[in-house]
């Protein structure tokens, strides 16, 4: 079992920066895929972004990429997503899900992560 907890989230102008943090409960973090999805009103989730248990693989959706860093920290079970350069679209409700071993190539998919945290809002002002 695993419980995570987002935080970091904001109102924040476009071209500013946040950082959102996912704090993870439970002795097996490490050995976890991390991911963030959004939600924007009226869209479906989307991927943003994941970090597989090493930390050795990453991967961005394209419209992040470039501007969105995630990073983990086994040692204190939790997750960072640095967010630059922000857009009005990039405005949503931040969700840091957990997925255990998931196959190659899966890892924009939500429905292979088995815990999600409750989300965190992030608004960017135009």
């Amino acid at each position: 079992q695993v419980r995570l907890v987002e935080s970091g989230g904001g109102l924040v102008q476009a071209g500013g920066s946040l950082r959102l943090s996912c704090a993870a409960s439970g002795r097996t973090f490490s050995s976890y895929t991390m991911g963030w999805f959004r939600q924007a009103p009226g869209k479906e989730r989307e991927f943003v972004t994941s970090i597989n248990w090493s930390g050795a693989y990453v991967n961005y959706a394209g419209s992040v990429k470039g501007r969105f860093t995630i990073s983990r920290d086994n040692a204190k079970n939790t997750v960072t997503l640095q967010m630059n350069s922000l857009k009005p679209e990039d405005t949503a409700v931040y969700y840091c899900a957990a997925a255990p071993n998931p196959s190659a190539g899966t890892y924009y998919r939500p429905s292979i992560y088995d815990y999600w945290g409750q989300g965190t809002q992030v608004t960017v002002s135009s």
